[in-house]
C-alpha cells in the first residue's frame, strides 16, 4: 500500500490508512512470532536492538503520534518512554534495559492499536487546517516507521545463528538478461523531491529543479557475478580504489568479500537467513558497504551515480518532462513491477521486471536491494523539519551517505521515487547493493 492522493474521498482514505496500518501489523507479528521468546530478548549483533525492542518501540511511537498527539490522550505508559527513546539509548545498550518482557511487549503495542483504530474511524483527513492529519499524514507516517522497524527485525533475523522459520518463495527465473549494460539520461532540468506526495517524509520535500549534466548509468544493479571479478583481480588488496577511509577500514577488519560470503574450493558461499548457498552470479550483489561499492566502481572504471542521477534515472520522463512517482509512472507497485515487501527473501535476478523499468528502460531501481549513492545526506532548498527534528535533521551532514530505491525487504508504503535512506559508509548488514554511472560528452542531451 502506497501513499493515497490526497484528493480522495476521506473513506477512501481511510481504508488505505487502515490497509497500510495493518499489512505492517501482520508483518510485525510474523517477525516477531517465528521465534520462540529468548530469541526476542536476545542481542544477536551489537548493531541491532533485541527484536522485543522493536516491538515495544512500534507501539510506543503508535501511542505517541495517534493516541496523545492526534487525539490528545493521556499517556498510557509515560514510565517507558524513556526506554524505547531511539536518541536516548544507542542500539548497544538497550539490552540492559528493563524492557517490556514479549507477552507485555505484545499487549502493550495491541491495546495501541486498538485504540489508535478507534481514532482512525473518527479522525477527519480533509480540511483539518493541519499538516499531520490532512490526508491522514500522522496514519501513514506510523505505518512506515512500523515497516521501517520491519524491515530491521529481517535485517536482525539475517544477522541471527542458526536456521529461521522465515520462509517465502524464490522469485521467478530470469533469462540472461541480453539488453544494453547501460542506459544514457540526457542531460537537463528536472523535478527532483515532491511538495504533493501526502505521505512523504520530510526529507523528500520540497519539489525543486535540478539540473543535471547528461550521463550513462547501469541498466541493472550489479551482480554477485560482476562483483566476483572485481574480487579475483585483487580488489580487497589495491589500495588504488579505495579512499583513504575505505582502505583503512577493510584493513582494520580483514574484510575480503561482502558480509556473509566466504570462499569454500572453488566456490563463494553465502549464508541467507540461517542456510548457506552458492553465490548466485545473475543476482544483484548483497551487503556491501559504501566504501566497497564506491571501490568497485572506481575499479570498473566508473563511479557511483550522486543520488540527483540516481532520481532523474528513475522518475523523469523525457517525452512529457514529468516527474512520476515510480519509474514506471504512478501506479501503485505490483508484483510486475518490483521486488517488495518481504515477498521474497533475496533479490530477483538482473534484469527482472521489464513492467517496472524506468522510460529511459533503466531497471529495477525499485525494490531488490537499496542502492548506494555518492551523496552525503543533505536538505533539499527550502527543507523544514516535519513533525519532529529527529527524523531527519539531525543526520544532515558529511557523516552518511544517500540510498536509493529500497530493497526486497521494503514494503510499498515506505518506498517511492522519493524516499530516501541513509546510513553510515560502513554498513553492510542492511540490503544494500549498488549500480555505477559515467560522465557522458556534453553534447548528450
Amino acid at each position: 500500500m502506497t501513499a493515497p492522493d490526497s484528493h480522495l474521498d476521506p473513506e477512501t482514505l481511510r481504508e488505505r490508512a487502515l490497509a497500510a496500518l495493518t499489512t505492517a501489523r501482520d508483518r510485525t507479528a510474523l517477525l516477531t512470532s517465528c521465534v520462540e521468546d529468548p530469541e526476542l530478548t536476545a542481542q544477536h549483533s551489537p548493531l541491532m536492538s533485541p527484536l522485543v525492542w522493536d516491538l515495544a518501540h512500534i507501539g510506543n511511537q503508535e501511542e505517541l503520534w495517534l493516541l496523545r498527539t492526534v487525539a490528545g490522550r493521556d499517556a498510557m505508559r509515560p514510565e517507558i518512554d524513556g526506554l524505547y527513546d531511539a536518541f536516548e539509548h544507542p542500539r548497544a545498550e538497550r539490552p540492559s534495559l528493563p524492557l517490556l518482557p514479549p507477552a507485555e511487549a505484545r499487549h502493550y503495542a495491541a491495546e495501541v492499536r486498538g485504540r489508535a483504530l478507534d481514532v482512525l474511524e473518527s479522525a477527519a483527513f480533509q480540511g483539518t487546517g493541519t499538516r499531520l492529519t490532512e490526508a491522514g499524514f500522522a496514519f501513514g507516517m506510523i505505518a512506515q516507521h512500523e515497516q521501517q522497524h520491519d524491515e530491521t527485525m529481517l535485517i536482525t533475523h539475517q544477522l541471527r545463528k542458526g536456521p529461521t522459520a522465515l520462509t517465502a518463495p524464490d522469485p521467478m527465473p530470469a533469462p540472461a538478461f541480453t539488453g544494453p549494460a547501460e542506459v544514457l539520461v540526457p542531460g537537463g532540468p528536472f523535478t527532483m523531491g515532491t511538495s504533493t506526495e501526502p505521505w512523504a517524509l520530510d526529507n523528500e520535500r520540497p519539489a525543486h529543479q535540478r539540473l543535471v549534466p547528461p550521463f550513462f548509468i547501469d541498466t541493472t544493479p550489479v551482480t554477485n557475478g560482476a562483483y566476483q571479478a572485481f574480487i579475483a583481480d585483487g580488489g580487497y588488496t589495491d589500495p588504488r580504489w579505495w579512499t583513504p577511509e575505505g582502505w583503512s577500514h577493510i584493513r582494520t577488519h580483514s574484510i575480503e568479500a561482502p558480509l556473509f560470503w566466504r570462499r569454500e574450493g572453488g566456490d563463494w558461499l553465502r549464508r541467507r537467513f540461517g542456510v548457506t548457498e552458492v553465490v548466485p552470479p545473475n543476482e544483484p550483489v548483497l551487503h556491501v558497504s559504501w566504501y566497497e561499492a564506491d571501490a568497485y566502481a572506481r575499479w570498473a572504471g566508473r563511479r557511483l551515480p550522486t543520488e540527483e542521477e540516481w532520481e532523474k534515472a528513475a522518475r523523469h520522463d523525457p517525452v512529457t518532462g514529468r516527474s512520476t512517482r515510480y519509474p514506471w509512472g504512478d501506479a501503485d507497485p505490483t508484483p510486475e513491477h518490483a521486488n517488495l515487501g518481504q515477498r521474497h527473501l533475496r533479490p530477483a535476478p538482473a534484469g527482472s521486471y521489464p513492467e517496472g523499468q524506468s522510460p529511459l528502460g533503466v531497471r529495477q531501481l525499485i525494490g531488490d536491494v537499496w542502492e548506494w549513492t555518492s551523496s552525503d545526506l543533505l536538505p533539499y532548498p527550502g527543507f523544514t523539519a516535519f513533525p519532529y527534528k529527529e527524523y531527519s535533521e539531525v543526520f544532515f551532514g558529511p557523516e552518511y551517505k544517500v540510498l536509493r530505491g529500497g530493497s526486497f525487504a521494503v514494503d510499498a508504503v515506505a518506498c517511492r521515487g522519493t524516499f530516501r535512506n541513509w546510513d553510515y559508509p560502513i554498513r553492510r548488514q542492511i540490503f544494500s547493493g549498488f549500480r555505477t554511472a559515467r560522465d557522458a560528452a556534453p553534447e548528450a542531451v
